[in-house]
């Protein structure tokens, strides 16, 4: 497994050695500079403040969490950020007749959210194939400013294809949707992360080494679902965002192709609400 900083001659290049565990950190593309740009001039307008990394300081943590569901919300349904993604996958060698997407889900980490039990899912280390996903579930990962190596995650090599002890039998996807998308798209409901029941690696578990990377604004990042990760507890001051998609190839999807499955075993069928690219 290793950190890849060249970007692939072509997209079956990538996914097979997504699927092997390397991790692609590419630069910028134009599609995801344009994306970051809109995103990043929406979240100013809606959370209503001149520094949005600041937020946390001016607003009270009703309307902060009130406006940041708004966020969420409307970049995970609206087709402009769908088209956003398609754009960038395409940019990046991707067939968009053969790709499909969990859409874009804007991550915001506060300094010090760990200390927060409503928020400690958000910190639970986990395989995001838990969530019943395909083993060719390849996350695509991008800040929306400069990110340090304390600001993004850890991802545990040692246990990419090696088992964790967990509880991913929990969670069935037709299960986590019935009663609405809140779920689904995130962070909808205050008390989510308290009574929701998540995927996660027993508590007290030490899977050992981790890698983690810095970023540039707008750059990618692309790695298996199957990778053992958790989010860094961070405590500079300012809040981190985030975008990230979940992506599959649907060849891959038919032919069962994708990293190998260590431990997982959610179920339910996720793959019925993707959205295909083209």
């Amino acid at each position: 497994m290793k950190i890849v900083t060249t970007p692939p001659k072509t997209d079956d290049v990538l996914r097979q050695n997504v699927y092997a565990g390397d991790i692609y950190h590419l630069p910028p593309a134009k599609a995801t500079e344009k994306l970051v740009t809109d995103v990043t001039d929406l979240v100013h307008e809606i959370l209503g403040v001149d520094d949005m990394r600041l937020a946390h300081e001016v607003l009270d943590d009703d309307t902060f969490f009130e406006r940041i569901g708004k966020l969420r919300r409307t970049i995970y349904l609206k087709d402009r950020y769908h088209q956003y993604l398609s754009d960038a996958l395409i940019e990046n060698g991707f067939d968009p007749e053969r790709m499909a997407f969990d859409p874009l889900r804007l991550r915001v980490i506060c300094p010090d959210g760990h200390l927060n039990k409503k928020a400690a899912p958000v910190y639970f280390p986990h395989r995001d194939t838990w969530y019943a996903h395909p083993q060719c579930l390849i996350v695509y990962w991008m800040p929306l400013h400069d990110v340090g190596e304390d600001e993004t995650f850890a991802i545990y090599p040692d246990y990419f294809d090696h088992a964790v002890p967990n509880n991913s039998e929990v969670f069935n996807y037709d299960d986590w949707i019935k009663d609405g998308p809140e779920l689904k798209i995130g962070w909808q409901k205050k008390e989510s992360g308290m009574t929701a029941i998540y995927p996660r690696s027993e508590k007290n578990f030490d899977p050992g080494k981790d890698i983690g990377f810095s970023c540039e604004k707008a750059g990618q990042v692309f790695m298996a679902g199957a990778h053992y990760h958790a989010t860094r507890p961070q405590n500079t001051g300012k809040i981190r965002f985030s975008l990230d998609a979940r992506i599959v190839h649907l060849d891959d999807v038919a032919g069962n192709i994708g990293a190998p499955n260590a431990d997982n075993r959610s179920s339910g069928d996720i793959l019925k609400d993707y959205i295909k690219a083209a």
